[in-house]
């Protein structure tokens, strides 16, 4: 009794270990076969199906971006006063337009007129040393004179017209021509000139306010030469080039502006986008530095592969195709799309399907067939 006991037990085992590879081969089949859809004739009839191939064809794309209205640095300038000194008058405001060369503010101080004056002296001392020099010379050469007494006045003269070309660069930094100088112009006042043209962004000071040479008194921009600055993000930055074409409109208005691109920034912020400047095209005063736009910039593939895009499934979050694997056999493919422009979708690294026929008219019909066989 215990002997056949035993052979029931050892022969349940073996049963049960020899059903464990044909279970795991039928579940295999199983999902094998939830891939692929197979029509019989009858329903072949009843469902209208068209198949392609792959194309290879130029495509295009619309990468949305942001960004804002920039000037470069050499249309910005910030006026000061070398020397410092008192606002005498200014009638500057903001959003006012300048010209270059225009008065913008008359400053004045004791110390303009030193430097006036210094430059003065030192020119009469000049003439002085240059007569002494000439006076020693004709002395030299006749031994009425040493060498080191010629030398001297050589060291004088030089000395003199050192400092008479440091006072008048000094002079020339407070706007004052060093050549038109004379005891009879000599003035505690002094001008300012607009260094551009354009408009005034801000005003820093009021008349009668004493500023240092580093204190900022006006800030001019000249918006002629206004450029774009848009950020793109990392994964976008390959699809640019210079000279790419870029439209540019702001939410407040229909109007758009055509741009290109300029130069393209090869350092990454931390938000892993990059900078990007485009020129406009066409110059618009009512365009203004900081103001926000928005960009669209279009991308074109010359050698994408493309498949009408009622072709492309989408199941369970991704992208499929139906293959024809043989007769009346359809593949369901997973595939990873790109572009999409009118009814084509670009496919990204399917080299595998070039060749092969994909179901482009009666794809979602097969992937309810799938959907349905699955469920049973």
């Amino acid at each position: 009794m215990k002997k056949l006991f035993l052979i029931i037990i050892v022969f349940i085992l073996f049963s049960s270990c020899d059903s464990k590879p044909e279970t795991k081969k039928v579940i295999e089949n199983v999902a094998t076969q939830n891939e692929v859809v197979i029509l019989t004739e009858e329903q072949l009839k009843n469902v209208a199906i068209s198949t392609s191939k792959i194309e290879h064809r130029k495509i295009s794309a619309v990468i949305k971006v942001n960004g804002k209205i920039d000037v470069p640095p050499q249309n910005m300038v910030s006026v000061s006063m070398p020397l410092g000194g008192y606002l005498k008058t200014t009638k500057l405001l903001p959003g006012m337009h300048l010209a270059k060369g225009e008065v913008i503010a008359t400053m004045e101080d004791l110390q303009y007129i030193q430097l006036q004056q210094e430059y003065l002296t030192t020119k009469l001392k000049l003439l002085f040393a240059e007569t002494e020099l000439s006076r020693q010379k004709e002395l030299n050469q006749s031994k009425a004179s040493s060498d080191k007494i010629l030398q001297q006045a050589q060291m004088e003269y030089s000395s003199q017209k050192i400092t008479l070309s440091a006072l008048a660069e000094k002079l020339k930094l407070i706007n004052i021509n060093p050549q038109s100088l004379s005891e009879n112009s000599l003035s505690k006042s002094v001008n300012i000139y607009s260094p551009i043209d354009g408009f005034v962004s801000k005003v820093n000071v009021n008349i009668g306010k004493y500023v240092n040479p580093s204190d900022i008194l006006f800030e001019l921009v000249n918006t002629t030469d206004i450029h774009l600055n848009i950020k793109v993000f990392e994964k976008d930055l390959d699809k640019l080039f210079i000279g790419q074409k870029v439209v540019a409109y702001n939410n407040l208005s229909d109007k758009k502006h055509n741009c290109k691109i300029i130069l393209i920034s090869q350092d990454l912020s931390a938000e892993r986008n990059a900078e990007v400047h485009c020129h406009f095209e066409d110059y618009d005063k009512t365009l203004l530095p900081g103001m926000y736009m928005n960009a669209e910039i279009e991308t074109i593939k010359n050698n994408a592969m493309v498949i009408s895009e009622d072709a492309i499934v989408s199941y369970e979050g991704k992208d499929f195709v139906f293959v024809i694997e043989k007769e009346k056999e359809y593949k369901l493919t997973e595939v990873k799309v790109g572009i999409k422009q009118g009814r084509y979708s670009e496919l990204l690294k399917e080299t595998l399907l070039t060749d092969k026929l994909i179901v482009t008219k009666g794809a979602y019909t097969l992937l309810m067939k799938l959907k349905n066989k699955t469920e049973e």
